[in-house]
């Protein structure tokens, strides 16, 4: 299974566009090879890089930042600006939505992992990544990561 994005290169930087410094929109993103078995798909966009101030003060480690779950598996491309089919999780910032890039010290990673799953997911709008995670483990037929990077200037 493979996730390009248009806008940017795997490990390349991520557009100002795509960023608080920008538009705040989400990148566009075109998803292939799909197993034929598959039954949905599940998108999760995280930066691990976030400063220890604000793993202390969120209590968490990793910062995600958009989370969408039950997409279906036939998706081939999502719309720049435009949320997926699907049902929206809760990102790091409470809200069902796309946060958009805006690392407060340094240049940040942004993981956007694809993950095609056996199964929809028996869960509401709202729900976390962690809950997403444990409640796909052992349904999970592929998966695929696109990196992007982004610095403030």
């Amino acid at each position: 299974m493979k996730l390009t994005s248009s806008a940017f290169k795997d490990g390349g930087k991520i557009p100002s566009k795509y960023t608080c410094d920008g538009q705040n929109i989400s990148p566009p993103l075109e998803i292939s090879d799909v197993p034929k078995n598959a039954k949905s798909l599940v998108l999760v966009m995280d930066d691990p890089d976030i400063p220890s101030f604000v793993k202390e003060r969120a209590g968490i480690e990793v910062w995600d930042h958009w989370i969408v779950f039950n997409i279906p598996a036939e998706t081939k491309e999502i719309t720049e600006g435009k949320n997926p089919k699907g049902v929206m999780g809760k990102n790091a910032g409470g809200k069902l939505a796309y946060g958009s890039p805006c690392p407060p010290d340094r240049e940040h990673r942004y993981f956007f992992k694809l993950y095609a799953i056996d199964s929809e997911l028996k869960l509401p709008a709202g729900t976390t990544k962690a809950q997403i995670e444990q409640a796909m483990q052992s349904h999970i037929l592929a998966q695929a990561t696109l990196i992007g990077k982004y610095e403030r200037i």
